[in-house]
């Protein structure tokens, strides 16, 4: 996601155009009497292939609508209850719960629920974990070597960094480590280091996560926070003879080491709710996570105690911040510092 939750009538208007422009790339050619529509901000593939398996599964049909999850998001806001979405998939907790403070989405069945660790769901019950990722430092190895690299990420603020970090500062993922260094010390803290960290970036500031880790594979900029699947995405794109960088991991459980999770849910106006709960049902089954676990988008499963099939470091293993899906929220906490700073 690159632009805040506005709801912007010229903003919406605009999405809804590409949302048709996507649907169409997509093979939608219409809602139809019985099918599901999805409005997904996940991956291309790896949602095409999930459909694909449900689809062939249960007989039923999915029409696809992509675009970036905070256009959908306020795509279905200004919809309302006339939206033809049944279902929301996305990269990132914040959108669902957007959704959720505004009342629009449904409680997900039960036994759903189940099939994903409590931590990761919706804390109303109102949508689903499916995957997850997590924040990492990656960094260019020619430069850096890894005993000169910080261990928080509070001190990539240090004007010793300064002309050596790249930042894309209007992604998504970028948002719950802004919420995560505001929750443990103030947003006064968390803006001041936002401003130190954009000086420091001057003249290496990036549109997204995937040109930022190539120019870091590329040597075009030493260092940055990405999440670690846009590295492994790198090496399966390029080769691992090409490869010019690593990826490390913060201090145990410092602000910056943040799980992001991917998540689905209903909307409360869909009428196709029984379908829609199976299509839910199906992303965090065994057979849902185990295309997740095999697929090139690097995410972690975290449904129905699949494990990554990836030569990864396994999800067991990590040791991120406990910041909650609860206080990530909607990431208008983040917004509005990153607003401020001029990151957005």
């Amino acid at each position: 996601m690159r632009r805040p939750f506005v709801a912007v009538l010229v903003a919406v208007l605009a999405a809804a155009g590409s949302l048709t422009a996507c649907s169409n790339l997509s093979g939608d050619t219409g809602s139809g009497s019985g099918a599901l529509t999805l409005y997904s901000g996940q991956h291309v593939q790896t949602t095409n292939a999930l459909v694909a398996a449900f689809e062939k599964k249960t007989g039923l049909t999915v029409h696809v609508r992509f675009d970036d999850e905070d256009v959908l998001a306020d795509q279905m806001v200004t919809e309302g209850g006339h939206s033809p979405a049944d279902v929301f998939f996305t990269e990132n907790s914040p959108p669902l719960q957007f959704l959720s403070s505004k009342h629009l989405l449904a409680h997900v069945d039960a036994s759903t629920l189940d099939h994903t660790a409590s931590r990761y769901n919706s804390p109303n019950g109102q949508w689903v974990g499916v995957s997850a990722r997590v924040s990492v430092l990656d960094y260019n190895t020619s430069q850096l070597s890894a005993s000169q690299l910080p261990t928080s990420v509070m001190q990539l603020a240090d004007p010793r960094w300064r002309g050596k970090i790249g930042l894309a500062g209007g992604e998504t993922d970028f948002q719950p480590i802004v919420t995560s260094i505001a929750r443990a010390h103030g947003t006064a803290a968390a803006l001041q280091w936002l401003n130190a960290v954009k000086a420091n970036a001057a003249g290496h500031l990036y549109p997204d996560n995937e040109t930022l880790t190539d120019d870091i594979n590329r040597g075009q900029v030493a260092i940055g926070v990405i999440n670690q699947y846009y590295w492994y995405r790198e090496r399966a794109q390029v080769g691992a003879s090409a490869m010019h960088s690593q990826i490390t991991y913060f201090a145990p459980h410092d602000v910056g080491y943040v799980v992001d999770v991917s998540g689905a849910g209903i909307l409360r106006s869909s009428t196709h709710q029984a379908a829609a709960q199976r299509f839910l049902d199906f992303l965090t089954s065994g057979q849902g996570e185990e295309i997740i676990a095999h697929s090139d988008s690097f995410e972690y499963p975290i449904g129905s105690g699949v494990q990554t099939a990836q030569a990864e470091t396994p999800f067991s293993q990590l040791q991120p911040n406990s910041i909650t899906i609860a206080d990530l929220g909607t990431g208008a906490e983040a917004i509005k510092l990153l607003q401020q700073a001029q990151l957005l």
